[in-house]
């Protein structure tokens, strides 16, 4: 009875040893895959710092003026003033559509208890 006991304590410190390299592996690889998605973070944050600094170089309004300048045969575009502006109450906008109703329904005594 002894030594079939010893030999079950055997198998389940065994067997917990198993399970502990599994879960020490499984946990490096958890670790080392949070390392490469930090580092991939890092690299998507350096590359959207490059592309702000690009967008703020090309959007600085010398540059776009002077493309505006250009391009004014093709483009047509005029600096912006006040009186290019109107008031919203001389927008027209469109009517509502009704639709008519063709077979009205009385609707005012259903629901009740009768």
């Amino acid at each position: 009875m002894r030594s079939l006991f010893f030999v079950l304590v055997a198998m389940s410190v065994i067997g917990l040893a198993f399970w502990a390299y599994h879960e020490n592996y499984k946990t490096q690889a958890a670790l080392n895959q949070s390392e490469r998605l930090q580092a991939d973070i890092g690299t998507a944050r350096a590359k959207l710092a490059v592309l702000r600094a690009e967008w703020a170089y090309l959007n600085r309004p010398d540059r776009l003026r002077e493309l505006a300048e250009i391009n004014f045969d093709n483009l047509g575009l005029l600096p912006l003033s006040a009186d290019q502006f109107g008031r919203v109450d001389q927008v027209s906008y469109p009517l509502d559509d009704l639709l008519p109703i063709t077979n009205p329904v009385d609707v005012s005594s259903q629901g009740e208890d009768q």
